[in-house]
């Protein structure tokens, strides 16, 4: 059904036609080149080669005439170039999420340097060739002068939304030389697009106002400052209402679209783009500790599987190769191409190297930023209804940006094959890849409440070397206020470590501690007093905390009968490893511990043995165990040895049979004189109290030495 009456002009049944075909295509050819180890993103650019006029305008001209009536304008075209616009928005959104700016900030020469080589370069480079290309590129009554600025923009500028994809497909977004690429990718787009703004103006007017360009850029630095501040104020404020309301993934998600939309209007207000305000928004969003951790998943996969797609096939619609039908088209064409490849490669590379960067850095920089979409496109598209660009030279600048991209793709993923980077950059990229792996020791924040007792700096002291230093931790104290609270030893235990120390008001510690954590917090870490009570695992509070923890929580229960309020460094601990993902948890906080202070960690695995009705073992326990037991316990302990491995821990290995491991481990933490046991337990409830299970609970009431329990919901 046709309703093209009621809709203004466009045919709801082409548009539909045009999206299902559009995505299918480009998944096609995007699972084809994947086979051949390229990006998706070169299948979608071929595959909209292939729908355009090129290929399908002719071999059936009048099915393309109905697919696509008019190609840049009209309508029909209009509805389409929404739906790709929202596409290149989400996946700048997406790329704003993955991109460090401290790692940007502490690339800031090279970064720098390489912008401005390939950046100037290429203009060199295209105002050069848009003096020469002859009169069948220009348009009737257009200015060379003119001519020439918006060739030589279109030559120069990288496309940050190509380049992303490119890096993230390709696995090299947190490469160091891929967060310079993207630093230098979002500089060209912003300068671009304030350059095509003054070169349109020169076209339109035959003048330029300096106010005008002053204005823009005041305007985008004003918007930079505005939205890391209070743009991220704003988000986090939303962001904590609906951590408290519940965390719904519906709520997070319409957060992160009503930013990226309410950025997008200010940056198009400020005639640059809407896209480099979706690309903001992705960064405020990421740095928001209240934001849920799914998000980027769901926009990942809405975007990859909808919207890119039709971005970048629509990119390959508008490319018409019949304009070239005549040799000096096409050989002019080629040197338009080479040169927007070479100097654009030249100028990346030649400002790494100047940075200090190696050759092969500079190589990558070089094929990375010679990715080209979005603006040339825009660029073509003005020059053309401005009266700059024959309908020639609009197919050459269009081709630009799809043969780079497919240039890129190819070259980039030549030049990193078997390249490994710095040894610096290997160690944070191999550190980064643990804290993904790992269940509990990761980069969200900690909460820590406390009133300043020496349990509460056991504990700080514990979540101080266990976690990374990027993880920011929140002292909470509950109660009156105005009540005195000494925090200057957490303070000084964690020292280096974003902190902030919060004081809610009640007379609750337990629901202000489970209100609290439901605010993007990753872990708890709670401070114990020896084990008195014994209708308590450890203390009415603990046991609250732990009965309605929706997180991690980690217990310190301090070791007894120590007169100092700070504990020693650790020298030797028992680990029990029992293969499961509480005793992954344990391991984690250990193998963290050891790396910073040097303790001897004990990995201790306990082949339990079933007794007869006296008590004794079991001779055919005992055979069992000898066959097949001790064989796990082995392998067990041989993959805890490969994580400490990894993470730098200094480790002893101890397999060993009993009838109870609880017993095993006391009389092993007795023997070696162990200052710490660090354990993993799941937490469960059972009646009105929590349940540790019978091992980690005797062992807490029967240690003397510091013992760190790391519980994990049972339901996470």
């Amino acid at each position: 059904m046709v309703f093209a009456a009621e809709t203004g002009g466009f045919d709801l049944l082409v548009f539909w036609v045009n999206i299902l075909v559009l995505v299918a295509v480009s998944h096609l050819f995007g699972l084809v080149m994947r086979r051949v180890g390229m990006p998706s993103v070169v299948g979608a650019l071929l595959a909209g080669l292939v729908l355009g006029p090129s290929v399908f305008g002719v071999v059936w001209e009048s099915g393309f005439e109905w697919f696509l009536p008019e190609i840049g304008q009209g309508p029909q075209w209009t509805l389409l170039a929404a739906v790709s616009w929202m596409g290149v928005a989400l996946l700048l959104v997406v790329t704003g999420f993955e991109t460090d700016l401290g790692l940007i900030t502490k690339l800031g020469r090279p970064a720098l340097l390489v912008t401005t080589g390939s950046l100037v370069v290429p203009l060199i480079g295209g105002i050069v060739v848009g003096l020469l290309l002859p009169s069948l590129f220009l348009a009737e009554g257009a200015e060379r002068l003119t001519f020439t600025l918006f060739v030589a923009l279109a030559v120069a500028v990288s496309s940050l939304a190509v380049v992303a994809k490119i890096l993230s497909e390709l696995g090299l977004m947190r490469r160091d030389f891929g967060q310079i690429t993207v630093a230098a990718g979002m500089a060209n787009d912003v300068i671009g697009w304030i350059l095509l703004g003054v070169f349109t103006g020169l076209a339109t007017s035959g003048e330029v106002s300096a106010g005008q360009v002053l204005a823009t850029l005041g305007g985008i630095a004003a918007f930079g400052v505005l939205a890391l501040t209070v743009g991220q104020r704003v988000v986090d404020m939303l962001l904590r209402q609906v951590r408290r309301t519940g965390g719904s993934l519906a709520a997070a998600l319409g957060v992160a679209m009503v930013t990226m939309l309410g950025f997008g209007v200010a940056t198009e207000w400020l005639k640059v783009e809407a896209v480099l305000g979706a690309f903001v928004a992705g960064v405020v969003l990421h740095r928001s500790r209240f934001q849920h951790d799914d998000v980027l998943h769901h926009l990942e996969g809405l975007t990859n599987a909808l919207f890119a797609p039709v971005f970048f096939a629509t990119a390959g619609l508008q490319v018409d190769l019949r304009l070239l039908d005549n040799a000096e088209a096409l050989w002019w064409a080629l040197i338009v191409l080479g040169v927007a490849i070479v100097f654009k490669f030249a100028g990346a590379y030649g400002g790494a190297r100047l940075a200090g960067r190696t050759h092969r850095a500079g190589l990558a920089l070089g094929a990375g930023l010679n990715a080209r979409g979005t603006l040339e496109i825009v660029i073509a598209t003005v020059g053309l209804s401005v009266g700059v660009f024959s309908p020639t030279a609009f197919t050459v600048i269009v081709l630009v940006p799809v043969l780079t991209s497919l240039f890129a793709s190819a070259t980039l993923r030549g030049v990193v094959n078997n390249w490994q980077g710095t040894p610096d950059e290997q160690e944070r990229l191999g550190r980064e890849q643990a804290l993904s792996r790992n269940l509990v020791v990761r980069t969200s924040r900690l909460l820590l409440p406390s009133r300043g007792g020496p349990e509460s700096i056991a504990a700080a002291q514990v979540l101080h070397f266990a976690w990374p230093i990027e993880a920011g931790a929140t002292v909470l104290t509950v109660g009156d206020r105005n009540a005195e609270v000494d925090i200057t030893p957490l303070r000084n235990v964690l020292h280096d470590r974003a902190l902030e120390h919060r004081r809610v008001r009640g007379d609750d510690p337990v629901r202000a501690i489970i209100d609290e954590s439901r605010l993007g917090f990753g872990v708890i870490g709670l401070g114990a007093l020896d084990y008195a009570d014994t209708m308590q695992v450890i203390s009415p509070l603990v046991d609250g905390v732990l009965s309605e923890s929706p997180i991690p929580v980690v217990v310190v229960r301090r070791a007894r009968n120590m007169d100092r309020p700070l504990p020693g460094a650790y020298s030797r601990a028992v680990v029990p490893v029992t293969g499961s993902p509480v005793s992954r948890a344990a391991q984690e906080v250990a193998f963290n511990l050891s790396a910073q202070l040097g303790t001897e960690l004990h990995l201790t695995h306990v082949n339990t043995i079933r007794s007869d009705p006296a008590g004794l073992p079991s001779l055919f326990s005992r055979r069992m165990i000898a066959r097949s037991g001790s064989i796990v316990g082995v392998q067990v302990v041989a993959q805890a040895e490969t994580l400490a491995l990894e993470l730098g821990a200094t480790t002893q290995t101890v397999v060993m049979d009993g009838t109870s491991p609880a017993d095993e481990i006391l009389k092993l933490a007795r023997g070696i004189e162990a200052d710490l046991v660090v354990m993993g337990a799941n937490l469960r409830r059972v009646g009105d109290r929590p349940f540790l299970g019978h091992r980690v609970e005797q062992v807490l009431r029967d240690c003397d030495a510091t013992v760190v329990v790391v519980l994990i919901p049972f339901d996470l």
